[in-house]
């Protein structure tokens, strides 16, 4: 029976603790765009569907089970320990890895990317992880907000531990810069992060609430700070999806 992984404290920072190394046979992580498959990159079509074993989050994997000829592992937040030792243990074996992530695994992604490289590692397999970008919904947002990158700042939510840094970096450029926000599902909504700017002294700012992009169902809500903050009613209340991107114009 295979053990399941013993994950680090913080898999974000063990993706991040060094500069990518290249190799023979790499495990990909591939960022399979917003979940419109006309936003999958070439190379990731190509990284998934020439992998011997696809891990995944199943919301994720099943937005390219078309582009997968391989065996499909499929994982959920309780069972990553087990699923990930099951694909690393594969890729022991010889065979060839992808592990497939929403968007652009280099926004909000490093945490499954830290899991899979402590999931390689724990198998003692000598192969490096290789991230293939994919086209984030950010990246979408901000060409339906207009706001263009290099005077806008991202901040993601989307992620477990503490957030407060993350939370005064908005403090600090609101009104100033433009702003992404990737919401944190559970608690951190678009409501609640608009009364949050507003009661640290934020300008009323044009504000948009961008949900589902590039999917059929596509929406995209044209509101202020204080509107959106006005329809606050709990922490875990929101009227949005959890494929949500704010965006406040400065």
């Amino acid at each position: 029976m295979t053990e399941p992984v013993d994950f680090p404290e913080e898999p974000a920072e063990l993706a991040a603790s060094a500069p990518e190394t290249r190799g023979d046979e790499p495990v990909y992580a591939v960022g399979i765009g917003p979940g419109n498959t006309e936003f999958l990159t070439r190379r990731g079509a190509r990284a998934i569907g020439e992998a011997d074993v696809v891990v995944g989050f199943e919301t994720v994997v099943d937005f390219v089970r078309e582009e997968i000829d391989g065996e499909v592992l499929t994982c959920g937040y309780r069972d990553e320990p087990e699923v990930l030792a099951k694909f690393a243990e594969r890729v022991a074996d010889g065979a060839t890895g992808t592990a497939v992530l929403m968007g652009d695994p280099n926004h909000s992604g490093y945490q499954f990317v830290g899991k899979v490289e402590a999931a390689i590692e724990a198998a003692d397999v000598n192969r490096p992880v290789e991230v293939v970008p994919g086209i984030s919904s950010l990246q979408i947002a901000a060409s339906r907000a207009r706001t263009p990158m290099e005077e806008t700042t991202f901040v993601t939510l989307h992620k477990s531990g503490p957030i407060e840094s993350d939370l005064q970096r908005l403090e600090r450029d609101v009104g100033e810069r433009n702003l992404l926000v990737l919401p944190r599902p559970y608690d951190w909504m678009p409501e609640r992060i608009a009364h949050r700017l507003l009661e640290s002294g934020a300008p009323d700012c044009e504000t948009l609430v961008l949900e589902r992009l590039t999917h059929p169902d596509e929406s995209i809500t044209r509101t202020s700070l204080s509107a959106l903050a006005a329809d606050i009613d709990s922490k875990e209340a929101t009227a949005f999806s959890d494929l949500s991107v704010l965006a406040v114009r400065r």
